[in-house]
């Protein structure tokens, strides 16, 4: 969930910051003032081509900053994007993403405050946020993407089927390496060989590089810490005034108040125990000195075996544990080779049954696709239309079992198409639908295959589903949202019922989804739980634009000027109240 969004000198802001929460955040503002300013910034977060253009005139530098709320398999995604990256995880579970742009298109990226790349955002993007513009849908429409929106809608759980293929992938892969050319095998087994050589002579033993680096110092250290061992052992226990000494006089002292006063007798019970302890640990350091012999014949070779260690490491690590490892693996390979046949044999068995066992999960998976695909289409169609589109809506979905067809998502291939347009042929969706009508039809999907998960989890699972809620009490905090949509400008080309219909399912979108969206219809602001209005003003001869929120009589006052314009009425005022009191 988006949390903050802060702008320094982008486009015609010079420094704003704004607060999201969790459901339906609307955007409004008069036309030019910049509302689709803050969506583009967003954008650059999610890993958008960043222009030189957007920084303000006047400024060295743009900068986008945004703090995202991660919990449940979102968090984990994240956080596995996180490691592989070698990026730390916020203290407290946040993900702070900081895009800088400088003047020639150069500029910087900050995870977490530590420097990354746009290549991470990308990734980090897919578990944080979509966006659904006029000109583009940064959900990527790909393969991949299809398939996730129908499998959700199915509640299709698609990681055995990658379980299936990944196994199939690695009996293939096996047998390719059994199956090299004469040449390239004779090759690789010469490099094997003496690869398994230099490992086995090397004799390694885990951790021995650290134990061997605490010998070097102690080596290298030798007479420093012979001399402190010795003179805390003379501190300690044997010296003239040693603490041991110290104690043993003062025990004598604190024996003969004993035989006065008993209460010193628990005393004495404390200082005979500390006494003893000093003693041990005079004890220990004596002996630890004597095992200490400075000797440059053993230091060297401890170097030499050092250096060792760390030419392996480097060829084959980079732990030592990595190193022993690789001459495992490599003496596997070189034992397959000569069992050559034996072992093939061996491993087309194993490659038919994980081919059988693929083949199994995908069908069956296939099935689901196809009878969960018909009822989409129809739900999908419904919904579109009744968003002032009259639209055929349908999922084509192709199956191939041939091998060079074979994936960890399945066998299948699915587009979506549209005729947006009474008699226009169907084409795919991402390439005949406008801004608007994309946005349109996002929304209709989304707000579908949520429906559609709902079902699936209520059929599958009733003791997941929630009890009746109680009458909801005002102020009562709402589910944290687990992902943040948005759409800019979605009511392109709609009004009155149709406009209302939009409200509705953006409000059933974001019961279970954090939605940001731009509009300038008052019948969809009206249904927002966060509204924010977009000025744009001129002061001391530059133009700023600002972000604030409404509530209260400043947000009757936002409506009732999306209803009439710069003259406000009080016929306008009323109808703003009322619209706010029905759809809120």
């Amino acid at each position: 969930m988006l949390v903050e969004l802060r702008l320094e000198n982008y486009a015609v802001i010079d420094d704003a910051a704004v607060e999201f929460a969790a459901g339906l955040n609307l955007l409004t503002g008069e036309t030019g003032a910049g509302k689709s300013i803050l969506i583009d910034a967003l954008a650059l977060l999610l890993g958008e081509k960043a222009s030189s253009d957007v920084i303000r005139a006047g400024a060295v530098r743009a900068v986008v900053s945004a703090v995202f709320e991660c919990e449940g398999s979102a968090q984990k995604s994240i956080e596995k994007v996180l490691e592989n990256h070698g990026l730390d995880e916020s203290e407290d579970g946040s993900l702070i993403v900081r895009r800088e742009i400088a003047a020639g298109g150069k500029g910087r990226v900050f995870v977490n405050n530590q420097a990354a790349t746009v290549a991470v955002l990308r990734q980090l993007a897919l578990h944080l946020a979509t966006i659904h513009a006029q000109n583009e849908s940064i959900l990527s429409f790909d393969g991949p993407a299809r398939l996730g929106l129908l499998d959700g809608f199915a509640g299709s759980q698609a990681e055995p089927l990658a379980a299936a293929y990944e196994a199939w992938k690695g009996f293939r892969a096996r047998i390719e390496d059994l199956e090299r050319g004469e040449q390239d095998r004779l090759r690789l087994v010469d490099l094997w060989l003496f690869q398994k050589r230099e490992i086995e002579e090397a004799t390694l033993k885990a951790g021995e590089d650290e134990r061997l680096e605490t010998e070097k110092r102690v080596l290298a250290n030798a007479e420093k810490i012979y001399n402190a061992a010795m003179q805390a052992f003379d501190l300690l226990y044997e010296g003239d005034g040693s603490t041991s000494a110290s104690m043993r006089a003062a025990q004598k002292q604190i024996e003969e108040l004993a035989r006065y006063e008993p209460k010193f007798q628990e005393a004495l019970g404390t200082l005979e125990t500390a006494r003893i302890s000093v003693e041990d640990v005079g004890g220990t350091v004596r002996d630890y000195a004597g095992g200490i012999h400075a000797s440059p014949e053993h230091l060297a070779q401890v170097e030499d075996r050092l250096a060792l260690l760390d030419r392996l490491k480097r060829k084959y690590g980079p732990a030592l544990e990595d190193v022993i490892g690789f001459g495992a693996d490599v003496a596997r390979k070189l034992s397959e080779i000569e069992n050559k046949d034996e072992i093939l044999r061996e491993l087309r068995l194993d490659l038919a049954k994980a081919a059988a066992e693929y083949l199994r999960a995908a069908r069956a998976l296939s099935k689901k696709r196809g009878d969960s695909a018909r009822k989409l289409e129809k739900l999908v169609e419904a919904e579109i239309n009744d968003l002032a589109m009259k639209s055929v809506f349908r999922v084509e979905m192709t199956t191939s079992e041939e091998e060079g067809n074979w994936a960890a998502t399945g066998i299948d291939q699915v587009v979506y198409m549209i005729a947006t347009n009474p008699g226009e042929p169907m084409r795919q969706l991402e390439h005949v639908a406008s801004g608007g009508e994309l946005s349109r039809v996002m929304l209709a999907l989304k707000v579908s295959v949520e429906a559609g998960s709902k079902e699936v989890v209520a059929r599958t699972c009733p003791e997941r589903q929630p009890k009746a809620p109680s009458p909801a009490k005002a102020g009562s905090p709402r589910p944290p949202a687990q992902r943040t949509m948005v759409f800019d400008e979605i009511d392109t080309g709609i009004g009155g019922r149709a406009a209302e219909a939009v409200g509705k399912k953006l409000k059933s979108l974001a019961r279970a989804n954090q939605v940001l969206c731009v509009t300038h219809l008052p019948q969809i602001a009206t249904f927002a739980d966060h509204h924010y209005v977009i000025e744009k003003k001129e002061r001391n001869g530059r133009t700023r634009t600002s972000i604030r929120a409404v509530v209260g009589e400043e947000r009757t006052e936002e409506v009732a000027r999306m209803l009439s314009g710069a003259k406000l009425t009080d016929t306008s005022r009323k109808h703003a109240e009322q619209m706010i009191k029905a759809n809120g």
